[in-house]
């Protein structure tokens, strides 16, 4: 919460979007909440110029890209996944033709797991 209280501070006027997994505290501050495609489309039709983003870093790099001219600053240096970054596109395509390899998960960790993602659905599209 205080990194993204810092960023604001660093940041004036720029728009928080948050990440719906994140933590109640740190959605409380956002002035957008909005799944990953959720933030490309916002940002691009939003009038704002600045916008402090509460997600994974490798969301930067298509912001800038498709927003020339709007500034994008990351809530916290720390929102790097090491996990997403482990996986390349030939990976996800020998996993869908292969089917392989079988993930299993505990049933603690697959009800966390299906919270998030029913969090990431039931945030509305604009």
């Amino acid at each position: 919460m205080a990194e993204v209280q810092r960023a604001r501070a660093a940041h004036p006027g720029a728009l928080f979007l948050a990440h719906p997994e994140c933590p109640p505290a740190i959605l409380e501050l956002a002035d957008h909440i909005c799944s990953t495609s959720g933030m490309y489309d916002y940002v691009a039709r939003s009038p704002a110029t600045s916008f402090i983003i509460g997600t994974e870093a490798g969301i930067l790099y298509r912001l800038r890209r498709e927003n020339p001219g709007k500034e994008f600053h990351l809530a916290s240096t720390r929102l790097i996944c090491p996990n997403m970054k482990l996986t390349s596109l030939e990976d996800v395509l020998k996993s869908l033709q292969t089917l392989t390899p079988a993930v299993t998960v505990d049933a603690a960790t697959r009800a966390r797991a299906l919270t998030a993602l029913e969090r990431m659905l039931a945030v509305p599209r604009d």
